[in-house]
């Protein structure tokens, strides 16, 4: 009796190491798309008044935890019964992803100077709705990088035993969420921990705390802003460069294409044209849409 249960300890000992093993080789094979999902969502968990970004931050964590419950599962399903299935909902994923980071670049070109500081100074009458719409945004993205973290890191188990695979592949999508969104909770509440070390300031405005630690919260402080800029371009930087990915390593036509061009030329070019054709698909339809609905036009971008 106490050797079968050392047996079965031993068994579960040797799985673990198999899942360790494969997780380490699954995370790296997914490092880029993690660091992606990353700057895409940190961008999209900012933007709010203070008091509102962890509250966005937890209701779009949930949506990425339910959007893993659905992914995980299915992925493994369409493995079974029909795994092309899969290579076109990366491809229907990358199309979204295009058009969003396109149609965010053609909007700051033709309307940079329209609501300069929307984002810093919500209006209190819309800002529910914008609240309700950007964790929207924010869930949709983070199911298609989903779709592609999950499958990436399935296709790295694929000669191992079921119980590995699910195992690894439950590991890097927790690690996606909780991982991702932890850093992203740590970035948005930069500045809070800025003036916790600044302390109390006097009449004259300054820290009445001496010593480095003010310094460094105002430096945090300052540097908010900044970064949240800078994940904003890289944000959608990002969106484009998934999406040309997932266009060139998954339709052979792309992979071969001018190969002498570096790989990173190729998706940013894809991501840009697909993203171009996806938002003057989207317009035409606004358009016939409007005509039959007896509404004006659309304006353009």
């Amino acid at each position: 009796m106490a050797s079968g249960f050392f047996a079965v300890l031993d068994d579960i000992a040797m799985l673990m190491d198999d899942v360790a093993l494969a997780s380490k080789v699954a995370t790296k094979k997914t490092a880029g798309i993690l660091g992606d999902d990353l700057a895409v969502n940190a961008e999209k968990a900012t933007g709010f008044v203070s008091t509102r970004e962890l509250p966005v931050l937890w209701a779009i964590t949930k949506g990425s935890f339910i959007n893993k419950l659905i992914i995980v599962p299915l992925a493994f399903a369409l493995n079974v019964i029909y795994p092309p299935a899969i290579i076109v909902a990366l491809l229907a994923g990358g199309v979204y992803l295009a058009y969003e980071g396109v149609e965010k670049i053609l909007h700051w070109i033709f309307h940079r100077n329209e609501h300069t500081h929307a984002a810093d100074e919500p209006h209190p009458e819309d800002s529910e709705d914008a609240e309700k719409t950007k964790i929207k945004s924010a869930i949709s993205t983070d199911f298609i990088l989903s779709i592609e973290i999950v499958i990436i890191a399935l296709g790295t188990v694929l000669d191992k035993s079921l119980a590995i695979q699910i195992v690894t592949v439950s590991v890097v999508a927790l690690i996606a969420t909780v991982g991702v969104y932890g850093l992203v909770a740590m970035i948005v509440r930069m500045d809070d921990v800025g003036f916790k070390l600044i302390g109390p300031t006097g009449d004259d405005g300054q820290p009445v705390r001496k010593g480095a630690l003010p310094k460094i919260g105002q430096f945090l402080v300052n540097l908010l802003p900044k970064v949240i800029r800078f994940l904003s371009v890289v944000g959608t930087i990002a969106l484009i460069l998934v999406a040309g990915g997932i266009f060139e390593h998954n339709i052979h036509f792309f992979h071969e294409l001018v190969p002498q061009v570096p790989t990173v030329v190729k998706e940013i070019v894809l991501g840009i044209v697909v993203g171009l054709i996806a938002v003057g698909a989207m317009w035409v339809l606004k358009v016939v849409i409007s005509i039959f609905g007896g509404k004006d036009k659309p304006a353009g971008h």
